[in-house]
């Protein structure tokens, strides 16, 4: 490790790491991090699935961006077998879906107008913890806006479109696969199961491109990765029509399910629920997957 401190040449801290329009953005993310949980943890309380959550984005992020800005002040990321420019695009884009996810559950199952039952105190906490939040989205946001990919710039494959859209397909995919266990019902049918098997085939194997990526172990492949990458895109958007085409059909068609929501579903414990969500968010999927293919004829990394 010394020697490689010593051969980078130049002052030991690196205050560009803060004082750039990037720092001055992780600044921020950790200023309104640190405050969104504290609030929280303080006086605003958190309960249940949802609250634990919002509680873990924050505490996550916080000190994944701690560890970014440290790293980047004393140079230590020359020291990680990481490819440092993948890392930082691939977690600002995770952290992006996660807090924007996070400042929508929070103030929706927390927050009230009213004082009771809670107190005024409780509220006003709330309150703030969410406005902390959503400017918290916004920190990220800007980040990933400013580390994107120009276009004609050679420059990291997680920074471009198709890099960044690879983080929001592997998050819907997370979203379609809670929905999958709150009692879908996806082992009814031989054919929903296909769509499971489509889901989890494209979240693996995104997961590992990003992987690969952030580790810089791309050039260790005996294949090209990134004709592999867009070979397998193609697959996946393929995929994805034909899970687009029959999970409708066998939830929602009359032969085979509900066309429409059954008047006695429990709120929250509904079948027809969880399948209305998998439907939407594999149509997401699907735009998303069409458009990595097309950006991917364009990118350059």
């Amino acid at each position: 490790i010394g020697k490689i401190m010593e051969s980078t040449g130049g002052p030991y801290l690196n205050t560009a790491a803060v004082t750039s329009p990037v720092g001055i953005a992780r600044l921020l993310q950790m200023t309104f991090g640190c405050t969104t949980f504290s609030l929280v943890a303080h006086q605003g309380g958190f309960s249940a699935a949802y609250g634990t959550f919002c509680m873990f984005v924050w505490t996550f992020c916080f000190a994944i961006t701690v560890f970014i800005i440290a790293c980047e002040f004393t140079h230590l990321h020359g020291c990680l077998s990481l490819s440092w420019g993948n890392f930082t695009a691939a977690f600002a884009m995770l952290a992006t879906l996660m807090s924007i996810t996070a400042a929508v559950i929070y103030p929706l199952y927390f927050v009230q107008v009213g004082c009771y039952p809670i107190g005024c105190q409780v509220r006003d906490f709330r309150i703030a913890a969410s406005v902390f939040a959503g400017l918290l989205f916004v920190a990220y946001a800007t980040e990933v806006f400013l580390t994107r990919a120009k276009p004609g710039q050679v420059t990291s494959y997680m920074a471009t479109i198709s890099g960044l859209l690879k983080i929001v397909q592997a998050f819907v995919a997370c979203i379609i696969f809670g929905a999958l266990v709150n009692d879908s019902q996806y082992g009814k049918y031989v054919a929903t199961q296909w769509c499971v098997a489509v889901y989890s085939f494209c979240f693996v194997v995104t997961v590992v491109v990003v992987a690969f990526s952030v580790t810089g172990k791309t050039a260790l492949l005996w294949f090209p990765f990134e004709r592999s990458v867009v070979i397998y895109t193609f697959g996946a958007v393929l995929l994805y029509v034909s899970a687009a085409v029959i999970w409708p059909v066998f939830c929602f068609d009359s032969k085979y399910g509900s066309p429409q929501r059954p008047g006695l579903c429990a709120k929250g414990k509904c079948p027809w629920d969880s399948q209305l969500v998998i439907a939407i968010f594999t149509y997401v999927n699907l735009l998303l997957y069409v458009l990595d293919l097309a950006y991917s004829q364009r990118i350059r990394f």
